[in-house]
């Protein structure tokens, strides 16, 4: 489809040329119809009103290219292009390293390495998560601290090497074996928290970080992710559960839209888009969950998923929701929903195309997660 479209574009450009030189062309002065257009493009090169225009053209051309390939291929926005893997490395300093970026490499260089990143929000430290991927392929998230250098690094694709050997998919066993005794506790301010054992993930504490290393129990209990906290970072959160606000529920909802796209294109699945108006049915079920104190996908009215999504106008063909509340954070939220067989089989149904999600906290900085997927 592209190269008609620029087949046709080549075609257009032909006929004004001759229709401006044509006379000189036709009469064999070649000689005159080339000093012509040579005065005439220097002319246009010079313009700053006609380089702008031709900017807008271009974005204009490639955005009609794009949404004409979509009709042609409704599925289309929706499918990876197949992407490189990095050539990976052990790491040099620390531990681990995710895509051969280590905590303390500045943002400078993990931005040359990888360039820009698609999106960034706030996170439960106070800082933002740093999204990086292509099309949600070689995903990654960094955070990074006053001085501009990694503070933060989490992933749960195939970009994890370390010193001992521990990548993707190695067991539970051998990161055991490997590392020693997780954490079971941690102290905040004057309160030590005890470690909840779920058998997910593992605390440890290696070169000043803290290393979580999440578990797949459909999968063997094989290595599934990856979060390194540098410790300077983590002394910046005093309490256990962050301080909520509007921000950061904002930024909750798009790292577990996001971690969960991350997911999907790991299974081989395509990823979902964004929907806006799902996104605030999704947070008024957290929020009416996390002020009445209940867990449940029937709210008090005895409305389910699918009703409250009819009462909001949204049309669907297909949909599912996922709940999940305590969790400290998007990412364990997530992790622990893909260790949930009904959970897991949302995230991963193919037939979906569409997510929002939605959170929200209770007086006790409690909070709740509510994703709703939809096919219309």
């Amino acid at each position: 489809m592209k190269r008609l479209i620029k087949l046709i574009i080549v075609c257009f450009i032909l006929a004004g040329v001759w229709n401006l030189y044509g006379d000189h062309l036709k009469n064999g002065n070649y000689q005159a119809a080339y000093i012509d257009a040579k005065t005439d493009i220097i002319a246009i090169k010079e313009n700053p009103t006609v380089i702008s225009t031709y900017e807008r053209l271009q974005t204009g051309f490639s955005t009609l290219i794009d949404k004409l390939d979509q009709k042609m291929d409704p599925e289309s926005k929706f499918k990876s292009k197949s992407v490189e893997k990095p050539d990976l490395t052990s790491p040099t300093t620390q531990s681990f390293s995710v895509y051969n970026i280590e905590i303390g490499d500045s943002k400078e260089k993990v931005e040359k390495q990888v360039g820009k990143a698609k999106r960034s929000s706030i996170n439960e430290y106070g800082v933002n998560w740093h999204a990086y991927h292509t099309d949600y392929q070689n995903f990654f998230m960094a955070a990074y601290n006053d001085a501009g250098k990694v503070a933060g690094l989490y992933t749960n694709q195939d970009l994890i090497t370390s010193k001992s050997g521990i990548t993707l998919n190695s067991s539970k066993d051998k990161a055991l074996k490997l590392l020693g005794e997780p954490l079971t506790s941690m102290r905040k301010g004057i309160v030590t928290y005890q470690m909840q054992d779920t058998q997910e993930s593992t605390l440890f504490k290696l070169d000043d970080n803290y290393i979580t290393i999440f578990y797949d129990k459909h999968e063997n209990d094989h290595v599934t992710a990856i979060q390194i906290i540098s410790a300077d970072l983590e002394k910046q959160k005093k309490t256990f559960y962050p301080e909520p606000n509007d921000e950061l529920k904002e930024g909750f909802e798009y790292q577990l839209f996001d971690l969960t796209n991350a997911a999907r294109v790991t299974h081989g699945l395509n990823f979902l888009t964004w929907n806006e108006v799902v996104k605030d049915t999704a947070r008024k079920h957290s929020a009416d969950m996390a002020k009445n104190n209940y867990f449940n996908h029937t709210n008090l009215r005895g409305e389910s998923p699918f009703d409250r999504m009819k009462a909001d106008n949204i049309r669907f063909s297909t949909a599912g929701e996922n709940l999940a509340t305590g969790q400290l954070s998007s990412i364990f939220a997530h992790e622990g929903l893909m260790n949930s067989l009904g959970h897991r089989e949302n995230i991963l149904q193919k037939d979906f195309r569409e997510l929002g999600v939605g959170v929200d906290f209770s007086s006790d900085k409690r909070p709740y997660y509510t994703e709703n997927f939809v096919t219309k």
